[in-house]
C-alpha cells in the first residue's frame, strides 16, 4: 500500500485514520483552538491542521461523514471537496449546517472523510458528431423506463 506524506501544521492536528480495516475513506479531524458553532444555514471553514502530498494523477476527495450529515445536518458545502495533487496548503473542510439548530464542532471531532483516487486528465477535442449508443440523448430518469 502506498503512503501519503502529511505535514502536521498545528498543535492538535491528527493524521487521517480509517475507522475499520475496510473503510474506503480516512476520517479527517477538526483542528481548533476553541469550539466552533455553525448556525443553521451557515457555512464555516473548519481547519484540519494538515497539508498533504496527493500523488500525481490522483486527487483527494473530501466527502461527508454519514453520521455527522444525517444526525446533525453538517456536510461539506461543496458536496465533494477536491484536493489537487499540486496543492500544498492546509486542508480545510467547508461544513454547511443544513439543520434547524446551531451545531458545535469540537477540537479533534471527525468532520469529513478523505478518499485518494486516480484521476484521468484527457485532452478535450471538438468534433461534429459523437458515436451512437442505445441510450442516445436520454437524460435524467430515462434509463428506468
Amino acid at each position: 500500500m502506498e503512503s501519503i506524506r502529511v505535514k502536521l501544521l498545528k498543535q492538535g492536528a491528527r493524521l487521517p485514520s480509517y475507522g475499520t480495516q475496510f473503510s474506503a475513506g480516512a476520517d479527517l479531524y477538526a483542528c481548533l483552538d476553541e469550539p466552533l458553532t455553525i448556525a443553521p444555514g451557515e457555512t464555516a471553514f473548519v481547519p484540519t491542521g494538515l497539508a498533504l502530498e496527493v500523488p500525481v494523477h490522483c486527487a483527494g476527495l473530501i466527502y461527508a461523514r454519514s453520521g455527522l450529515a444525517c444526525k446533525r445536518g453538517l456536510a461539506p458545502a461543496n458536496k465533494v471537496g477536491v484536493i489537487d495533487s499540486d496543492y500544498r496548503g492546509e486542508i480545510m473542510v467547508a461544513l454547511h449546517n443544513h439543520g434547524a439548530a446551531p451545531q458545535t464542532v469540537d477540537q479533534g471531532e471527525r468532520i469529513a472523510q478523505l478518499i485518494i483516487t486516480p484521476v484521468l486528465t484527457p485532452a478535450y477535442q471538438a468534433v461534429q458528431d459523437l458515436t451512437d449508443t442505445a441510450r442516445g440523448q436520454g437524460g435524467f430518469g430515462s434509463t428506468g423506463r
